[in-house]
């Protein structure tokens, strides 16, 4: 399935017709051109290539940059591909429509890489419960059993335990567009989406029904 590439730019409020306050986030969409088109004879599988943003050459690899070249088009980050069935509809170096992608009122899906949070440990990462605080007690936020001792005698993999929190490819579901301002390239979703302000974000139409 298309999608359009954009940047979060951050977080609002806009009103909605029974003037009621949504919390929404700005994203600004990028010129979402095709770079490339996948087909299933020279590469084996269906798909296009869409260009975020225009860049400085020096911001991208020869490979890359050739690439770009070769077809006349400017430098472009991030290039990311989106598997497609019918490529009929796409032409290389024209623009996305963001309207025949997304409409007020539909579901997305977003996916951003989250805020990093360093290390942590079991009550932060993954909201695990701790000891008593007062004095004396020797078990504040330090982790309960990883295991039995003979038997098995080992820690199974998976078990939660402090490392690295955040930082991932996360994807949100089921927001929905409150707002498509494709002059200025401005699209509010309602609630949060992943990442910092001024991260990279993908942006999908739903595909799974909520609730089903």
């Amino acid at each position: 399935m298309i999608g359009l590439l954009g940047k979060k730019v951050g977080m609002t409020m806009v009103f909605d017709q029974e003037g009621l306050s949504v919390p929404v986030t700005v994203i600004q969409l990028g010129k979402n051109i095709v770079t490339q088109k996948m087909t299933k004879e020279t590469n084996g599988y269906t798909a296009v290539q869409v260009g975020g943003f225009q860049v400085k050459e020096k911001r991208l690899n020869k490979p890359e940059m050739g690439a770009l070249k070769k077809r006349e088009l400017p430098a472009m980050k991030p290039l990311k591909e989106f598997r497609v069935d019918d490529l009929s509809g796409y032409n290389v170096g024209e623009a996305l429509k963001p309207e025949a992608i997304v409409v007020e009122g539909a579901l997305v899906d977003v996916q951003g890489r989250s805020i990093g949070k360093g290390f942590q440990g079991t009550i932060k990462r993954y909201n695990a419960g701790r000891g008593p605080m007062s004095h004396g007690s020797k078990f504040h936020r330090s982790m309960g059993s990883i295991g039995a001792g003979t038997t098995p005698g080992r820690t199974f993999k998976g078990l939660h335990m402090p490392g690295d929190m955040g930082n991932e490819t996360v994807t949100v579901r089921h927001l929905k567009v409150v707002r498509l301002d494709a002059e200025k390239g401005l699209l509010l979703v309602r609630g949060g989406t992943p990442g910092v302000d001024g991260g990279l974000l993908v942006i999908k139409p739903s595909k799974t029904k909520w609730n089903p």
